[in-house]
């Protein structure tokens, strides 16, 4: 009670502010309530004292936190507590003209989030009226759809007026192209940006050129670039979730358990850590662990796309097709540009059956994106589903190994059709061919596999041990060297049997001991599954 009005107001905001850094959002936005009535009541006395007391307090009311500073205050704890509707509410009652550039943004991402589109593009142009190189509002736009000539229109006359400025009508140019879906040009025009000496070795260009490589199915280099932008950056976090799931996939998961430790001792308060366990555990087969983490991961950061593919994936893993379905649908609504959201929602269409879903699903992907080796390697592989399509499947898988021979989906699914066809000669002749410049572990098992069909016993065991060499954890590949080792040793045996009988036995000795070989290999194998 000691306390003048004007310091009421000020300890409740510093009081609400120590609350928001505690994380007591709820506490928080009950004190910043009062003080914002406490600066109404405030406002009504100093219009009723007589003119001669305003020019005293005058200096005290600059020192005073600002109102619409502490309007902003609560929409952040209201985004904090995911009221977000409360959120644009409170933004929304500041009147235009009074609206900070960080008022201005924080209003178009929650209008972009609740799918006011209109509202969003217009609050990212005002942001970039007011503050032309802000490259996050441009982005913004961009990803609303927004032409990249308009865009490059509102930053024009800042690149003029400021020297070594002309690379950001390429950077916009770049972006736009990553926005449409044109990953070929994307990837170009960013690699030309690189070139330059003032952008060279940028870490955020090389973290989105990898990302690029990686829609692009070019897994190879998205690595090597994610790899480049770790160097320049050990505490980098931004992408490594892609570039953990890249390290899974290939079996490196001594790398990426590495990966994971070294990302949560940088911070845990990101999704990428969470979702590089995940895919750690779900390349383990522990697919319950990876579940609890993607959820996790989705917890930090609701738009998290790799933790919506990581959650939705172990759920179909575990049976629960329908809850899968909809975390894919949530990927598509956030990354309507990124193919393997679309792989993961057709897949859990096949494996409930809905076969006509996923060919709808296929053909509008085959529209939006382009016809690309990926989308055509997509549409193929539900038109393998169905017997009636099979030639079209053909024509299509053929088509995308036109546009790229190297590009191991659509090989791995040609070569599914070859092995119906029973055209083993073929197959590989095609798996020869695409791993002349490049080492898979599928398709070394796949070229096993032909190989024993066609009696090439030996070069099949070959190629096995090759795929086990590049991922220990691949049980296809696992299963048909252990089937090659027995069905080898019972035949050896019995010739050498025709010869001797003394020798047949001991054959039968070295038969006993491949098999408990194979169940060392087969205990191996679960211990991974279970780490």
């Amino acid at each position: 009670e000691l306390f003048s009005p004007s310091q009421k107001y000020q300890l409740l905001v510093y009081h609400a502010d120590s609350l928001f850094h505690d994380k007591e959002y709820r506490n928080a936005v009950s004190k910043y309530t009062m003080a914002l009535q406490q600066k109404k009541a405030l406002s009504k006395t100093s219009k009723v004292r007589p003119s001669t007391g305003n020019a005293a307090s005058t200096p005290q009311s600059q020192c005073l936190p600002s109102e619409i500073e502490v309007k902003y205050k609560m929409a952040e704890c209201y985004t904090m507590l995911k009221q977000d509707k409360d959120a644009i509410a409170i933004l929304d009652g500041i009147p235009s003209r009074q609206r900070t550039p960080k008022i201005n943004m924080m209003l178009a991402n929650l209008y972009k989030k609740a799918g006011q589109e209109r509202s969003s593009v217009t609050s990212y142009k005002e942001v970039l009226r007011q503050c032309p190189l802000a490259l996050d509002a441009i982005l913004g736009l961009l990803s609303l759809s927004v032409k990249g000539a308009e865009v490059a229109s509102m930053t024009i006359n800042i690149i003029q007026s400021i020297p070594n400025l002309d690379w950001l009508s390429v950077w916009i140019k770049a972006y736009a192209f990553v926005h449409t879906g044109d990953n070929t040009r994307a990837i170009n025009t960013i690699c030309s940006l690189e070139k330059k000496s003032l952008l060279r070795d940028n870490v955020d260009l090389l973290g989105s050129l990898a990302d690029l490589y990686f829609r692009a199915g070019d897994n190879k280099n998205s690595i090597l670039k994610f790899e480049q932008a770790q160097m320049l950056d050990p505490y980098l976090i931004k992408g490594m979730d892609v570039y953990g799931y890249l390290l899974a996939r290939e079996g490196r998961l001594e790398d990426v358990e590495n990966l994971g430790c070294r990302l949560f001792n940088i911070s845990d308060q990101h999704a990428e850590p969470w979702v590089v366990s995940g895919c750690h555990s779900f390349y383990s087969k522990r697919y319950s662990r990876a579940l609890y983490l993607g959820a996790k991961a989705i917890q930090l950061n609701s738009n998290s796309v790799q933790a919506l593919l990581l959650k939705g994936a172990a759920l179909r893993n575990m049976g629960r097709v329908q809850e899968a379905i909809i975390h894919f649908r949530e990927a598509i609504r956030l990354a309507p540009c990124r193919l393997d959201c679309y792989e993961g929602l057709i897949e859990c269409y096949l494996a409930s059956n809905s076969i006509r879903e996923a060919m709808v699903m296929a053909n509008n992907v085959y529209k939006t994106l382009g016809a690309n080796a990926q989308t055509l390697t997509l549409l193929a592989t539900v038109c393998l589903e169905d017997p009636v399509t099979q030639e079209k499947a053909k024509s299509l898988l053929d088509k995308a190994l036109t546009q790229r021979p190297d590009y191991i989906k659509a090989v791995v699914k040609k070569a599914e059709l070859l092995s119906r066809e029973q055209k083993y000669e073929d197959g590989i002749a095609l798996l020869r061919n695409a791993l002349a410049n490049q080492s898979d572990c599928v398709l070394h098992r796949i070229l096993g596999d032909f190989l024993v069909a066609v009696n090439e016993y030996q070069e099949a065991m070959d190629q096995y041990s090759i795929a086990l060499s590049l991922d220990p954890n691949d049980q296809k590949s696992l299963e048909g060297l252990q089937k090659m080792e027995k069905e080898e040793s019972p035949t050896d045996a019995t010739q050498e049997e025709d010869v001797d009988d003394m020798e047949g036995s001991g054959e039968e000795g070295d038969l006993e001991g491949s098999d408990s070989e194979a169940a060392q290999w087969a205990d191996q194998e679960q211990w991974f599954g279970m780490q």
